[in-house]
């Protein structure tokens, strides 16, 4: 598998596997020593949606692993409509992958699925980053649907990519990063993922309201060593539910990164790739 070791995230070639009668699609780069680091991805996000600046980064040092889950992108079956069912399907992958013990970075709604792991899974987890997320029940995430949808219309009649106005701020700098991030997601011209399902993303919304509605967890049962991270202005998940992960998760470490929104690590991906490098070190 060197060709795969070798590769960066634009070129590494896109694999399958079965997990559950499951078929996942899946990348799969970096050393082929260690614990992986399993990349867990937000709202209507395929694998072309993850930043190759953060994948490769991770990867200098990581195998990196990132997938669709089931019913996303390519990825065979139905996506549901509740995070815990998520949570279980992404251990059906990496069970699959032969794997007992993973490094988590969840990122939005991917953030949710890796608290749900680590809670019902705690023996699969070494570490896990938690970025542009929140906790169940925590506040403004009922909202993200309204958020999303507007941004889409917004997109639209301005000939924009809604991430332009979801993950960025409307800062000169903001609005820098934001084309910025769009321009390095096209840097993948071959082999590109299927884009993703209307019915998929509208049940991701379902599963993202439940979430917020639902009853706060025991995150004091999370016992991995957790690194949350966060812009200083994110509008779909507020930044206070950073601070909140942070407070309740037993001592995990908070970075916020200043003039900066949902997608601050994609923003400032320099910074947060060397941090999480050694938080996973």
């Amino acid at each position: 598998m060197t060709d795969v070791a070798a590769a960066a995230f634009k070129d590494v070639p896109t694999r399958h596997i079965a997990g559950d009668g499951v078929p996942f699609v899946y990348r799969d780069l970096g050393p082929r020593t260690g614990i992986p680091v399993i990349l867990l991805n937000h709202l209507g996000a395929t694998l072309d949606n993850y930043d190759p600046r953060v994948v490769d980064g991770l990867a200098a040092k990581h195998r990196v692993i990132a997938f669709d889950n089931r019913g996303v992108g390519a990825s065979g079956g139905r996506t549901p409509t509740n995070v815990a069912a998520m949570a279980r399907d992404a251990v059906s992958f990496i069970r699959a992958m032969g794997f007992d013990t993973v490094d988590l970075l969840g990122f939005s709604l991917g953030g949710f699925v890796a608290q749900q792991i680590a809670l019902t899974e705690p023996s699969l987890v070494r570490r896990m980053i938690l970025t542009g997320t929140g906790p169940a029940g925590g506040e403004g995430i009922d909202k993200v649907t309204g958020l999303t949808l507007r941004a889409i219309v917004k997109g639209a009649l301005t000939l924009r990519n809604p991430k332009y106005y979801l993950f960025f701020t409307r800062t000169a700098n903001g609005r820098r990063a934001a084309k910025a991030f769009l321009a390095r997601l096209k840097e993948r011209t071959r082999d590109r993922d299927r884009p993703m399902a209307i019915r998929s993303f509208r049940a991701q919304l379902t599963a993202i309201h439940a979430w917020g509605s639902q009853a706060p967890q025991n995150l004091g049962a999370i016992t991995q060593p957790t690194f949350v991270a966060n812009g200083d202005d994110d509008l779909m998940v507020p930044t206070v539910n950073s601070a909140d992960l942070a407070r309740r998760i037993p001592g995990a470490k908070l970075s916020i990164y200043e003039d900066a929104g949902h997608g601050g690590i994609f923003q400032h991906h320099q910074t947060f790739v060397a941090e999480a490098l050694a938080f996973l070190a």
